[in-house]
C-alpha cells in the first residue's frame, strides 16, 4: 500500500528527468552540427551536471514513503536537497578545472535544465484522476 502511494510521484520525477535529458542531448546535438564539438561536448557536460543532480534529488525524495515513516522521507528529503547542491558545486568545479569547456553552452544547457525544472508543473501535467 505504502509503495502504491508514492508511485504517481516516481512516475512524474522519472518523466521529467527523461524529458531533462531528451533536451540535453538534443541541444548538445544541435550545438555540434551549429558550431563545433567542443560547444557540443560543452553542452552536454553543462546539461548533465543538472541531470545528475536532479537525477540524485528524485532518488533520495523517493527512498521512503508513508505515513510511518514521515522523519524518515522528511530527512531524506531535505538530505537530497543538500546532497544535489553538493553534486553540483562538485561537478562544476570539476568541470571548470579538469575540463577545458566553453563557458557559454555549458552554462546555457544548465540553464535549459533548470528551467525545464522550473517548469515541471506546467509541462508534466498529471491528468490521470
Amino acid at each position: 500500500m505504502v509503495a502504491v502511494l508514492a508511485k504517481p510521484g516516481r512516475e512524474l520525477a522519472k518523466r521529467l528527468l527523461l524529458i531533462q535529458v531528451c533536451a540535453v542531448t538534443f541541444v548538445a546535438v544541435g550545438m555540434t552540427v551549429a558550431v563545433n564539438a567542443e560547444w557540443g561536448i560543452s553542452a552536454l557536460i553543462g546539461g548533465g551536471i543538472f541531470v545528475i543532480a536532479n537525477a540524485t534529488f528524485a532518488f533520495c525524495a523517493f527512498l521512503f514513503s508513508g505515513a510511518r515513516a514521515a522523519q524518515k522521507v522528511a530527512a531524506s528529503f531535505y538530505a537530497g536537497a543538500a546532497l544535489k547542491i553538493l553534486i553540483t558545486a562538485a561537478l562544476f568545479s570539476i568541470a571548470y578545472m579538469y575540463i577545458q569547456v566553453e563557458v557559454l553552452p555549458l552554462n546555457f544547457t544548465f540553464l535549459l535544465a533548470l528551467l525545464i525544472n522550473l517548469m515541471a508543473p506546467v509541462i508534466v501535467v498529471n491528468n490521470k484522476k
